[in-house]
């Protein structure tokens, strides 16, 4: 043995060939962390002057290579000042540079993920083999940031710079053939050859059969690229790239940019940009907001983990109650995950329907290369629909997807549980009905909870997993583990009238209705809260997207649940929509009208009857100011929000941010409120909302914000914990 730590471990194999393998004992992944880079430069100063060794291949003891950097231990150097985060890159960057430079052919051995990092490693070897298993990508842009440990500029070097791009700006994990397409991989084999084909390609590199050292000084030379293939590249690139990133995303442009500006430069120096690039984008509040929000999905991921281990039903089957639309997306999202579902009805129409949605689903995923015919042909062959209660006596759960009505919903939900097994678990998809009112119909409210889809319900991430006063904790996390199955990101809130997304949403739309009374142009609104807050749509627009209906029923529950703040003495732009039958895209006008062009996508114009109709309720035109939208819209959310928090609505602020952009789509590269109100202060949120205070008490900050202003606190401990 030749070096032996926590997290590294290295032997010569018996032909000479150094194997330095990656198995952080202290860990279920490997990862990057100061401790694991420090004994990496220890095995390095060990390798350098062996005399025995020939060759070195780096493997891993773990299901996965490395899956990265650990981001959790960099918090507070992101947070330091930029000299010190440069003179920590400059170190790390030693390491790998220590490794590429072994005066040995180096190989290594992918058998599973190299992501951000672990990839970053690959690339300072000579040559890289992966087994079908293996998953490859730097996702840095994903989180604000470019490469740091030379990703960037190796790989550019390695695959050339339009390729280097795409992986670079998108984010993406690949999987081997398309990698070994580019050149990111030279060899694919399977796992049980993985170790020993890679060690016969280095005996290979040692014997001359193979060229490693011109490999390697390509690797460290500049860019093979003529001046007008580099000027049309990088030009082209930065367009393109600018243009779907947004300009609330600026790592994939700077990305570009350190390809370009690095383009002439050898391997050394091209390093040393890179790291001027990263520090570039590691302390932007973009990096700083998506960096939170990793860190808050795994908070979610590691509740799921705990649910999994402590749910007293295991969801085997279920049951949907309710076809049609959501029935069929609800029970697609089951059976594709392999949790057969049975899809229960009284109108054999709407059950049509819900097969025909979770058909058209899978044939998207078969379309799209996600599934094989196979399994989609198994996956519709695993939902049952069915106009008989016969079908739901061995079922593990019931999903309750009727009409948004609580006297139909008592009546279904009373119904069913005289039906069903008597350790099964009942929840209810529903949008505003208070859970607590729905479980006195039940025997048995403890095994009943809400379970809150949302539309559509195989495109958001999001399942608020609603608690009612006698919930069992077992039920909760059965539900929870269940939603985990199914692919979803579950949030666990407790009862109140909205829950927690529908709650904090409707103040927004309270803040907007109020703009448009005072005279603001909703066309205006939504611009500004699109383009420059970043929603992926505007109020207005969203409003007939949801449904004036829908929107004005859900209103009408959140006036009756908070009065103080969400109830209205006048007539609302809502009401006007309403009143006159334009309920959005479900009847072709709304503030806007919609119709279809020649490829049958959904179009959106602007409409001037709605401005007409608008006269009845609104001042009249008046400019606002692109900051007094975004105040007079948000601070309502914000104050709900934080609100919600401290009535115990929500657990935490990682939660409820995550709640918001799984559910609403609340810009990422914002973090969700909590982390937003930190990055502006909350002291700067409180005068504000004291600014707007005569709007109503909507705009009121609470006694908590106050306290917390007064005492210079933030949601969030430090910039990223």
């Amino acid at each position: 043995m030749i070096f032996e730590g926590q997290s590294i471990q290295c032997r010569l194999r018996d032909k000479g060939v150094a194997e330095v393998c990656f198995d952080n004992k202290n860990e279920s992944v490997n990862k990057f962390d100061r401790a694991t880079l420090n004994e990496w430069r220890q095995v390095n100063e060990l390798l350098r002057d062996h005399k025995d060794v020939k060759a070195v291949m780096a493997t891993s003891g773990k299901p996965v290579f490395i899956v990265g950097a650990d981001i959790t231990e960099f918090n507070e150097l992101f947070a330091s000042s930029r000299e010190e985060l440069l003179g920590w890159l400059v170190k790390a960057n030693e390491v790998f540079s220590g490794f590429e430079d072994l005066p040995y052919p180096t190989a290594v051995a992918i058998d599973g993920m190299a992501l951000g990092g672990g990839l970053e490693m690959c690339l300072t070897c000579d040559f890289r083999v992966a087994s079908p298993k293996a998953q490859v990508g730097l996702p840095e842009s994903k989180l604000g940031l470019v490469p740091g440990f030379g990703g960037s500029v190796r790989l550019a070097r390695i695959i050339g710079a339009d390729n280097a791009f795409e992986w670079l700006s998108t984010g993406k994990a690949y999987k081997p053939e398309k990698a070994l397409a580019v050149g990111v991989l030279d060899a694919v084999v399977d796992s049980e050859h993985l170790v020993d084909s890679t060690e016969q390609m280095l005996l290979d590199a040692v014997e001359g059969k193979l060229d490693w050292q011109a490999r390697r000084a390509e690797k460290k030379a500049p860019l093979q690229l003529n001046k007008t293939e580099a000027t049309m590249s990088f030009m082209t690139s930065k367009g393109y790239i600018a243009s779907q990133a947004g300009p609330h995303y600026p790592a994939p442009v700077r990305g570009v940019q350190l390809i370009e500006d690095s383009a002439g430069m050898k391997l050394e120096d091209a390093i040393k940009a890179e790291h001027e690039a990263f520090a570039d984008m590691a302390q932007t509040e973009q990096a700083s907001s998506l960096i939170q929000l990793f860190l808050n999905d795994q908070v979610l991921k590691k509740k799921a983990k705990i649910a999994a281990k402590t749910a007293n039903v295991d969801v085997k089957n279920a049951t949907v109650l309710g076809a049609g639309i959501m029935g069929g997306g609800i029970a697609y999202q089951s059976a594709s995950r392999g949790v057969p579902a049975i899809m229960k009805d009284i109108n054999p129409e709407a059950l049509e329907q819900g097969m025909d949605e979770a058909i058209k689903l899978f044939g998207k995923g078969l379309k799209y290369g996600k599934i094989s015919t196979e399994k989609m042909a198994k996956g519709i062959a695993s939902i049952k629909p069915t106009l008989s209660y016969d079908e739901i006596k061995h079922t593990d759960i019931v999903v309750e997807a009727v009409v948004e009505n609580p006297k139909v919903k008592e009546s279904v939900l009373k119904e069913v549980e005289s039906l069903m097994p008597e350790d099964a678990i009942i929840c209810s998809n529903t949008s505003t009905i208070s859970i607590d009112r729905l479980a006195q119909s039940l025997q048995r409210p403890e095994k009943f909870c809400g379970m809150h889809f949302f539309n559509p319900v195989h495109k958001m991430p999001l399942v608020e997993i609603i608690r009612g006063e006698k919930t069992s904790d077992e039920t909760i996390a059965s539900v929870v583990a269940y939603a985990s199955k199914m692919g979803k990101s579950p949030v666990v809130v407790n009862d109140c009238p909205g829950f927690f997304v529908n709650r904090v949403l409707f103040p927004y739309f309270g803040g907007f209705t109020k703009l448009v009374r005072d005279g603001a142009d909703f066309q205006q609104v939504d611009k500004v809260m699109s383009k420059k807050f970043g929603w992926p749509m505007g109020p207005a627009y969203l409003l007939d997207v949801v449904g004036m209906d829908t929107g004005r029923h859900a209103a009408e529950v959140m006036a009756e649940g908070f009065p103080d703040r969400m109830s209205k003495d006048e007539k609302d732009a809502i009401d006007v929509m309403f009143e006159n039958d334009r309920y959005g895209q479900k009847t072709g006008s709304g503030f806007y009208v919609y119709g279809k062009d020649k490829k049958g996508r959904t179009t959106k114009e602007a409409d001037p009857k709605a401005y007409e109709l608008l006269k009845e309720i609104a001042a009249e035109s008046k400019d606002f100011s692109d900051e007094e939208i975004i105040a007079r819209t948000m601070l309502p959310m914000i104050i709900e929000t934080i609100r919600c928090l401290e009535e115990g609505i929500i657990d935490s602020p990682a939660e409820g941010d995550m709640a918001l952009i799984y559910g609403l789509g609340f810009p990422p590269f914002r973090g969700g409120v909590f982390k937003y109100v930190d990055s502006q202060g909350i002291d700067t949120i409180v005068e504000l909302a004291k600014k707007y205070q005569h709007l109503g008490k909507a705009y009121e900050p609470t006694a908590g914000m106050l306290d917390m202003a007064k005492d210079g606190k933030k949601f969030y401990q430090s910039d990223l914990s």
